[in-house]
This record gives structure tokens, C-alpha cells and sequence, in this order.
């Protein structure tokens, strides 16, 4: 990404230089500041959660996580005071990390009135619509890094809150690109059913008519679970999903709907017919993927493991990326005001960095941010979309997802200036 400005961006790129050397040496060396240097700007980024229960994976081979995000973000305010410290520009984190039981409305109204306006919200669907609905947080910059859901992108997006993490649309539209340009035009679709399993499920539905697939037959997973662990036997499931895909018509890929991952491993290998399984289990549609190594992805990945103990899943890459946006428009602004970075990302100077081998910004009718999103099996990076062929007059990855004729997203605030 070219940098913009003669003396922040010299500055910038040292930064980077030093960050690259201390890479290569393979050890976290400290960047040595007079005692007496105070920053010029210090800004706070709040991490708003919540201990939300969520059912254990299906596999015993992954394991429980309780810390996802916040790790991503950690390690992300880490190299903001890098570039800050070279800049006279100081980033705290402050984590609000709630129990199962806490309101995050109400710790929300209190961080703003305390005057914190920076928020990465690793919040479900309700818990963000309620906090920046809050009319204390009508100027508040609020960066959604957990949702999919297309309706907070839609018919209820909000001013005042970006989307990090690609939505059902997006993710349904790059897994149909690689499908047809497999020539697996044909698919069975099996839906699960909470209303997360619905929403995705339309998504696939819209995709297929997008790009010219055909669904061939819908299916429900009727089956009870039972006990995820103890009474799930694989005698049980070996019978279930043969049943489950027997008789349908003539098709090239089995498509799950499962985001409450529910059943949707049990599909591999057990399909009536011998078919490949896509969708949010098998071959899957994310922003980001263990096995993903390229543009320097390695070292991100190499980076995590190091200061988390464990692997970087998807939520660790949005909120970590949603810092380093917070960081790159303050460095390019010089202020902490919430106004003044709405305006800069929301300009057509925009753009950061995220191992994907291209600036990524946001579009403006629904303020979710553009990225190529990755084609990934199990243990695999298969793919990247947008795929090659699908042209865009503007953007290739607004292929992906809600373009601005489709939106039904209506945000005065968001008049149409800069990039689109």
C-alpha cells in the first residue's frame, strides 16, 4: 500500500522496516523510547464481549476456545504502539469482557458516557443492534467483528457501525464462484434449523440464481442431535445421513447449512451418493484459515501462535484486523476523534492491510468491508475469490455479496462521496 504523506509516511515505513527486522530475527525486541518522551495523542480502543454460551465443537480434535478475538486484538494494539511510538501516538486497549449474565447495553452506556467512542463489539446480533441504537452512542465509531447476518447489512444496518467480518452473502457467492468454475452446477441443499441456518441458507439460495447454479432439492436436518458427545455414536450418524441425502436427484456437491454446527461434519464421507460437502462445514467460504500462508500470511499466523498458544481463527483475524483499522486511521489523521476517522475511512484515501494481497476498504451503501475471501477445506487452502472471469466495473471482490444497486441498506449519513 503506497503511503501518503512525505513525513508520516517516512515515518510509517520505518516503523515497518523495524517491525520487518524484528520479525526476521524471530524475537519481539522492544523499541526503545527516552523515559521523558511523552505521546501527543493516546487513543483508547474498547473490546466490548460477552461470555455467551456457545455449544462445544462436534470434533474432540478442536478444542474449546473462550478467548477468540481478543487474542487478535491484543496482538493488534502491539503493533499500533509500534508505528505510535515513532509517531508521538500512544493505543490502550480497554477490555470489557462481560459474564454470561452482564448487560452490554449497560456497560456500553457507561464506557460512552465516560467518553470512549472507539469500539470493536464482539457482540451477537441483538446485544450490537441495542448498543448503537443507545442515543449516547449516535457519534460513537462501532466496528462489528462477530456478525454475518445480512439484515444488520440490510434493512437494519446502522450509521454508525462497520462490518469487519464478510457477511452470509458474501461468503455464499465466493464458494458459488469456485463451484462454478468446478462446473458443479448442480447442488443439494440440507438446512438446518435455527434462524442462523436460515439466513445462510438464503444466501446459498440467492447465490445459485446469481451464477447460474441450480438447486436441485432442499432438505431439512429433522434429526434430533441428542448429547454431543456421549449418545452421538458413529453407528447413529453412519445412519442418519445416507438417510438424510437418499433420493435425491442428480447433483454434483451437497451444500450444508449449519451455522450452529449442529451436524454439518457428520455430512463428510456419509452422503448417500459420493459427493463433496461445501458450505459452513467441508468446503468453506472465510476471511481467514490456518492453513492460508500467502502474502506473508505465514508470519501473521507464526505471530499468534507465539503470543496466544494456539492457532488464529477467524474472530482473532477480525478483531485484529478491526484495530489495525482503528490504528491506520488514526496514524493517517493524527486524531482520536470519532468524526474525523468516520470521515477518513469513509474516503476514498482509505485502505489497509490485511495478508490478502490487496488494500481492503469499506463500501459506503452498508459499510461492510470489501476483502477476498478464502476457499478452504479442512486442512487446505483450496481457493480465493473473487474468482478469475467474474468482473466488476469497480471493485472485483464487489462480486461478493450486496453490491450498490442490490442494497437495501439506507444511510443518509452516508452520503455518496469518495469511494463507493
Amino acid at each position: 500500500m503506497p503511503f501518503r504523506g512525505t513525513t508520516a509516511g517516512s515515518l510509517v515505513a520505518m516503523a515497518f522496516l523495524a517491525a520487518l527486522a524484528i520479525a526476521s530475527r524471530g524475537q519481539a525486541d522492544p523499541i526503545r523510547v527516552e523515559p521523558d518522551a511523552k505521546p501527543s495523542l493516546t487513543a483508547t480502543i474498547v473490546y466490548l464481549t460477552k461470555d455467551y454460551r456457545e455449544p462445544p465443537p462436534l470434533s474432540l480434535v478442536d478444542k474449546e476456545v473462550k478467548d477468540k478475538g481478543i487474542q487478535g486484538a491484543r496482538i493488534a494494539i502491539e503493533e499500533n504502539n509500534r508505528t505510535g511510538r515513532l509517531l508521538g501516538q500512544h493505543y490502550d486497549l480497554l477490555e470489557a469482557l462481560l459474564g454470561p449474565d452482564a448487560s452490554p447495553v449497560e456497560k456500553a452506556k457507561q464506557l460512552l458516557a465516560e467518553g470512549h467512542k472507539l469500539i470493536v463489539a464482539d457482540l451477537e446480533a441483538s446485544d450490537l443492534l441495542a448498543v448503537s441504537d443507545l442515543p449516547e452512542a449516535h457519534d460513537a465509531l462501532i466496528f462489528d467483528v462477530r456478525t454475518s447476518d445480512d439484515v444488520l447489512r440490510q434493512e437494519q444496518c446502522r450509521a454508525n457501525v462497520f462490518h469487519v467480518p464478510p457477511n452470509w452473502a458474501m461468503r455464499a457467492d465466493a464458494l458459488a464462484q469456485y463451484l462454478m468454475w468446478k462446473k458443479w452446477r448442480h447442488w443439494v441443499l440440507i438446512v438446518g434449523k435455527s434462524s442462523a441456518d436460515q439466513g445462510y441458507a438464503e444466501a446459498i439460495r440467492r447465490a445459485a440464481k446469481r451464477f447460474g447454479a441450480k438447486i436441485v432439492d432442499e432438505r431439512p436436518y429433522a434429526f434430533e442431535a441428542g448429547s454431543r458427545r456421549t449418545d452421538t455414536g458413529h453407528q447413529q450418524i453412519q445412519s442418519q445421513m445416507p438417510m438424510l441425502t437418499q433420493g435425491a436427484p442428480d447433483h454434483d456437491v451437497v451444500i450444508v447449512a449449519d451455522e450452529s454446527d449442529v451436524f454439518g461434519d457428520y455430512l463428510l464421507f456419509r452422503t448417500a451418493e459420493p459427493r463433496p460437502v461445501a458450505g459452513t462445514h467441508g468446503l468453506i467460504a472465510t476471511a481467514w484459515h490456518r492453513a492460508f500462508e500467502e502474502y506473508a500470511g505465514t508470519q501473521m499466523q507464526n505471530r499468534f501462535e507465539r503470543k496466544a498458544g494456539r492457532i488464529m481463527l477467524e474472530r482473532d483475524y477480525t478483531a485484529w484486523l478491526a484495530v489495525r483499522i482503528f490504528g491506520e486511521a488514526v496514524t493517517r489523521t493524527s486524531s482520536d476523534d470519532s468524526k474525523t476517522l468516520r470521515d477518513y475511512i469513509l474516503s476514498p484515501k482509505f485502505e489497509v492491510a490485511g495478508f490478502k494481497g490487496q488494500g481492503m476498504n469499506f463500501r459506503l451503501w452498508d459499510q461492510q468491508l470489501r476483502q477476498p475471501i478464502l476457499i478452504a477445506g479442512p486442512r487446505a487452502l483450496v481457493s480465493i475469490s473473487p474468482q478469475e472471469g467474474y468482473l466488476h466495473p469497480k471493485y472485483l471482490t464487489d462480486t461478493l455479496g450486496f453490491d450498490q444497486p442490490e442494497t437495501k441498506c439506507r444511510m443518509t449519513a452516508n452520503a455518496s462521496k469518495g469511494k463507493e
